[in-house]
């Protein structure tokens, strides 16, 4: 059941335009960043993340040229304007067949991070980065 909401949240977020797509490779790589307050207190509680106007998420999924849910391994960072970079910790989230994975990062009001990420799989890996602003509520 809760897996379910986080995936209605995903699907949410996804029709609001706040997941982009980006070619890795042969991989279609779904990211999208957003506060933490946009999630219910439920679905915080349930995978452990930290609702604050101060605390955002990130949220990856890794698909194959067929469309398949990839399982990889990611590490990354963020790097805000003024230089300050936070190692980002992303955990894992299986809904049936779908794969995503989530990391919490803490900002300030109107932090421009630039998010560097790194994906390998025993096959293949690749690296992507985009930049995106967090602004309080």
């Amino acid at each position: 059941m809760f897996k379910a909401i986080f995936s209605a949240l995903v699907l949410l977020f996804a029709s609001h335009s706040l997941a982009t797509e980006i070619k890795v490779g042969d991989w279609t790589v779904h990211y999208s960043a957003l506060p933490s307050t946009f999630l219910t207190p439920e679905v915080a509680r349930t995978y452990q993340i930290e609702r604050s106007r101060y605390n955002g998420i990130l949220n990856i999924a890794v698909q194959d040229q067929d469309g398949t849910p990839l399982q990889v391994n990611l590490n990354g960072e963020g790097k805000t304007l003024i230089g300050t970079v936070r190692k980002l910790e992303f955990q894992t989230v299986r809904e049936g067949d779908a794969i995503y994975y989530i990391a919490e990062y803490p900002y300030r009001n109107e932090d421009n991070v630039l998010f560097t990420i790194d994906i390998q799989s025993p096959t293949q890996g690749g690296e992507f980065s985009f930049r995106h602003t967090f602004y309080t509520d």
